[in-house]
């Protein structure tokens, strides 16, 4: 599968797609895995899209990505992907309530766990999911990318202010 790798504000991205759709975007923090690509020069025209909008997001001019995405997934791991991708820009999301979205309050640590199966960060934004108490928890690409990224999004929504 075609990998190209960019450097974000956050470090390394490994974006990763076919054709017809992106697989993964993930935070790379060994820079001996980002030096060995497998695309060989030859990226899809959905991957250099990708990486446009991805420079886009990080200076602030693009709150939605135009981008088909596609990860395998159980049928519960495919809802709570489509819910992430229903939080808005700047906005979060307790697992509390999306567990509530999904139709099942006791589904929360489901939810949980679903999410952090999310192999497309950023663009399906799992980092817009935090605590029932407003607090950041989880994120596999760290908390501190993710607090990066909410208050990113706070910046470009609102202005100076930051959410923590």
């Amino acid at each position: 599968m075609p990998t190209t790798y960019y450097q974000s504000p956050l470090g390394v991205l490994r974006i990763s797609g076919t054709d017809t759709y992106i697989s993964e975007i993930s935070f790379v923090d060994n820079l001996e895995d980002a030096s060995r690509s497998t695309s060989n020069g030859l990226l899809s025209p959905i991957i250099l899209q990708c990486v446009e909008q991805l420079i886009e997001y990080f200076q602030g001019q693009r709150r939605f990505f135009e981008l088909p995405v596609s990860q395998e997934g159980t049928p519960f791991q495919q809802r709570v992907w489509n819910e992430l991708m229903a939080i808005p820009y700047g906005k979060t999301l307790s697992y509390l309530e999306m567990s509530r979205k999904l139709g099942d309050v006791k589904a929360i640590r489901a939810a949980a766990a679903a999410n952090g199966k999310n192999n497309i960060a950023i663009v399906v934004p799992c980092h817009r999911v935090i605590g029932s108490k407003r607090d950041l928890v989880g994120y596999a690409g760290g908390l501190w990318r993710k607090k990066w990224l909410l208050d990113h999004e706070t910046k470009v929504l609102y202005g100076v202010q930051t959410l923590f």
